[in-house]
């Protein structure tokens, strides 16, 4: 069940605003002053977060909608009696999501609440999914979706096997794997060539991603067992 959060001096509002929302299968908290609405935003999870402008406690909507914006990735909504299109410009500016002058339908509140929460959650749901794509690592970037490689900013331009070695050892970090272990992850059990080969891309991998390959920071040699990528 998302939770909300809804700062509005005026109680009769507050508790209609809060029937509405209830209704809709939303679990509400009120408080009707900008310091307590600060306390609450901060200190507790919500989905969403309703703002009057215009409240008593020390803190008026802006600076609350401000305060909340620098410290949470949570829809804004503010509701206000202020119809000045000045007014509506600096809450946007301050990180407010939305703004609907009072009177207003509490249907139509209602509605376009859920609209920011699928638009978050959509958001969210695409920056996780960006996350799962990318590694990093001590100043490396994989991207496995697009297959590119970035060190320490630069682009850095991997063959398949490359890519899919130092893929490999970048998400063991600190295990040792023999030559032969790579050899049949990498290349298949059957496939032709000679084990020799991972050394030669270790050598190669070395080169693209080491300040200094004869001193590798990231891919070391453990003599007698094999190679490991350390964190």
């Amino acid at each position: 069940m998302t939770r909300i959060l809804i700062i509005e001096d005026e109680t009769t509002i507050a508790q209609l605003e809060r029937d509405y929302f209830e209704l809709n299968g939303f679990a509400v908290d009120l408080c009707h002053t900008g310091d307590k609405g600060l306390h609450l935003a901060l200190n507790e999870e919500y989905g969403l977060i309703i703002i009057d402008l215009q409240l008593p406690g020390g803190l008026d909507g802006f600076e609350l909608c401000r305060q909340i914006r620098q410290a949470k990735e949570v829809p804004i909504l503010i509701v206000s009696a202020k119809k000045e299109e000045l007014d509506k410009i600096r809450a946007f500016n301050l990180g407010a999501d939305d703004y609907i002058t009072k009177p207003f339908s509490p249907s139509e509140l209602v509605a376009r609440a859920k609209a920011h929460l699928t638009r978050y959650e959509r958001l969210l749901g695409k920056q996780g999914q960006q996350q799962k794509d990318e590694i990093h690592i001590r100043g490396i970037v994989m991207d496995k979706a697009s297959r590119r490689v970035y060190v320490r900013n630069q682009e850095v331009i991997f063959t398949t096997r490359e890519f899919n070695l130092l893929e490999f050892l970048v998400s063991h970090p600190n295990r040792v794997f023999s030559k032969n272990e790579l050899f049949e992850r990498i290349w298949g059990m059957d496939s032709s060539g000679d084990i020799a080969t991972v050394t030669v891309h270790i050598r190669k991998v070395r080169e693209k991603i080491e300040i200094d390959p004869s001193n590798p920071q990231y891919i070391e040699t453990v003599w007698g067992a094999g190679y490991r990528f350390t964190v």
